[in-house]
């Protein structure tokens, strides 16, 4: 069974993790935080999430694993935190921000595995959806896309402790709030299940067109096929063409920038290789030719826009999302014929979102 740490008493968590020392440091507004700093409030959640039924009545490894989610829900207040010209205290983005920490601490860091560090992120992630979800341009939306990512009755236990573990004067809100979260999951039918999608088109356009229902089968009428291939460099992208692609045409950025002689860290010619690569993706798109995408794409935004081009087109998009034990990254990365420079690769590390169920048709996670 996986567990962050078997000591859990929080003077050994200060000791083992620097971000636990940071929540000492980092305040929080006084009214929806009377108790005070992070590191206090943590630990009050920490108290209620194991106090909760809900929580007891877990099998152990998925106690441990909402645990540390628990623990590391704030992780980034200590960078987002700000004092207001009006007084007030404010964390704008700490539930973003602090996914992308979570998951490159725990890759450097930990031995977790790939399921369980990404259930962790996810609810560090979401943390707040039960309390901000009616607030939503598109609540329904929000819930069904959480749910493709997020165990939702952990979530709801998460967002319990996170309300009972405060002072403030709207504490009886945010319970309410919570109540509503888990009826509404109830009507939608993912509260302790995924949402059964009609297809896995009908789950792709559901997520792109404002006026699609979830349960709207679509004709498919989609021709062509992209394989988008995501990892950090070193992952073994160009081994895994060659072993089980190797009857598709490639598209590779890292072709072209050597081809044309542009160093990666040159943005503004950069923009000659996108172009390039647009204008051949065009090609093989008009001809309805399958074709294999082999860029990092550990970005959500970069990968939209080359999905939408794809989707513009008429063609499916496969992503292959790879990854190997860190330590292994660093090797292989060492050993490539074009290394990227640690610090690059730390960089685009804390970056890293991995791809999601509802970017693509179909989405496969390579993970050794």
């Amino acid at each position: 069974m996986w567990t962050l740490t078997a000591d859990k008493e929080w003077a050994q968590l200060e000791k083992a993790f620097d971000w636990v020392r940071d929540m000492k440091s980092t305040p929080q507004d006084a009214r929806h935080h009377a108790e005070g700093d992070v590191a206090v409030h943590t630990q009050m959640v920490l108290a209620e999430l194991t106090e909760l039924p809900g929580y007891q009545r877990l099998d152990a490894q998925s106690q441990e694993v909402l645990w540390a989610a628990a623990l590391m829900h704030d992780i980034e207040k200590r960078s987002t935190t700000v004092l207001e010209s009006d007084g007030r205290i404010t964390s704008r983005g700490h539930a973003k921000k602090g996914e992308l920490s979570v998951r490159a601490w725990l890759y450097q860091h930990t031995n977790v595995p790939f399921e369980i560090r990404e259930q962790i992120a996810k609810l560090v992630r979401y943390h707040g959806l039960p309390l901000w979800f009616f607030e939503k341009q598109n609540p329904e939306r929000a819930i069904l896309q959480a749910n493709l990512e997020v165990n939702m009755l952990w979530l709801g236990m998460l967002a319990e402790a996170d309300s009972r573990g405060r002072i403030c004067e709207d504490q009886a809100d945010l319970l309410y709030r919570n109540g509503l979260f888990k009826s509404y999951c109830e009507e939608l039918n993912c509260w302790e299940r995924s949402f059964a999608f009609p297809s896995d088109l009908g789950k792709f356009l559901y997520f792109r067109k404002e006026d699609q229902a979830p349960d709207y089968e679509p004709f498919d009428d989609m021709q062509g096929e992209v394989i988008l291939l995501s990892g950090l460099p070193g992952t073994g992208k160009d081994t895994y063409i060659q072993k089980h692609l190797a009857g598709y045409d490639v598209l590779s950025l890292d072709d072209i920038r050597r081809r044309l002689k542009i160093d990666p860290t040159d943005a503004k010619a950069n923009g000659r290789v996108i172009q390039e690569a647009k204008e051949t993706a065009k090609g093989f798109l008009r001809k309805k030719q399958p074709f294999v995408f082999n860029a990092t794409n550990i970005n959500r935004s970069m990968r939209e826009i080359w999905i939408d081009l794809f989707t513009s087109y008429g063609a499916k998009t496969k992503i292959i999302y790879l990854e190997v034990p860190y330590r292994q990254l660093l090797w292989q990365n060492k050993n490539r014929a074009y290394p990227v420079p640690d610090a690059v690769l730390a960089r685009m590390l804390g970056k890293l979102e991995v791809p999601a169920l509802w970017e693509a048709q179909e989405v496969k996670y390579v993970v050794s």
